[in-house]
């Protein structure tokens, strides 16, 4: 359990500053049309809570403690900018993707996607690479292979930066990566793992994927990526440009490989306008949402409550744990 590096506000501190919004999306991404999620407007600035809907309240307290820094406690100093890759989702024609990406040179395109087969996978990398020739691209598998769908898969896409999450334990990725040349990336097995640390220990990875909320904060995450040594890419998880700040902050900090954290522009809306990509980069910003969008982005009442009551099951987790400095 993530340990917070404040004494942990209650619920109702938290919801007294609370906004639930619903962010409609360009592009359906793990099949969510819908991004919902609870900013809080604290003390430090905002913070960000949106654990994906069919998560329970102990993988999702995680994400509150992650909220709970960025808007309690604070974030790290960090300065400059953050090359980025483009997120191409499971889609059939990946042109109009594309193009929300203007300057980026690396791009991740989502693979495994179920009801679809490699030929698909195939074919949408093979577009990717004749409409951007001299990018470098990485899959997303999202654990969706076995072990010799992987070993196939990497033998027929050609070059690849690396395969995220070909399969779904540590020791099948340590077997993948054992019977292929392309490089490995993990992702669940460190940020939905009990042991984030066997990915290193079985050598089951070259890349280790990071995302700030699910592991609990930018400082979680930074600890976790200095003891797992190994290269790193900070990634989002999905997150409004709110969350956006804490991921651009830990890739500053990482020194991330091109990070994951241009997914703002898979929205249509979003609560703030989207940072400008100049040559494939963004500024590390602190986010203040624009009242009017809070406002006509807010979620139905039913769903407010419904995230307020899963707030309140997340204080109660992070109140069994631990909550001294760190």
């Amino acid at each position: 359990m993530p340990t917070l590096c404040t004494m942990l506000p209650s619920a109702d501190e938290i919801l007294e500053r609370a906004h639930v919004v619903a962010l409609p999306m360009a592009v359906k991404f793990r099949g969510v049309t819908t991004r919902e999620a609870l900013l809080i407007d604290g003390p430090a600035g905002w913070g960000e809570f949106s654990p994906f809907t069919e998560y329970g309240a102990q993988e999702s307290a995680a994400w509150l403690a992650s909220g709970i820094e960025a808007a309690f406690t604070g974030l790290p100093e960090a300065h400059g900018d953050i090359e980025v890759n483009g997120t191409i989702p499971a889609v059939a024609d990946v042109e109009p993707v594309l193009a929300r990406y203007p300057g980026v040179t690396t791009f991740k395109i989502k693979v495994a996607e179920k009801g679809q087969s490699l030929g698909d996978d195939l074919r949408r990398v093979a577009a990717v690479r004749r409409l951007r020739p001299d990018a470098t691209l990485r899959v997303d598998a999202n654990r969706g292979w076995s072990v010799d769908q992987a070993v196939q898969a990497a033998e027929k896409l050609g070059e690849l930066e690396y395969i995220e999450q070909p399969c779904a334990t540590v020791e099948e990725l340590a077997e993948v990566r054992r019977r292929t040349t392309t490089p490995i990336a993990a992702d669940e097995s460190i940020r939905r793992a009990s042991d984030p640390y066997r990915v290193a220990e079985l050598k089951a990875a070259d890349v280790a994927v990071c995302k700030v909320a699910p592991l609990g904060g930018v400082d979680r995450l930074l600890r976790i990526a200095r003891d797992l040594n190994l290269d790193v890419t900070v990634a989002s998880a999905l997150d409004t440009a709110v969350g956006m700040d804490a991921g651009l902050v830990a890739a500053k900090l990482t020194g991330s490989r091109a990070a994951g954290l241009a997914t703002q522009r898979l929205f249509i809306e979003d609560v703030a306008a989207p940072r400008e990509l100049v040559n494939g980069q963004l500024e590390i910003t602190r986010t203040t949402p624009d009242p009017d969008r809070l406002h006509g982005l807010r979620a139905s009442g039913a769903r407010r409550d419904w995230w307020f009551d899963r707030v309140r099951d997340c204080v109660a987790v992070l109140g069994r744990g631990p909550q001294t400095r760190v």
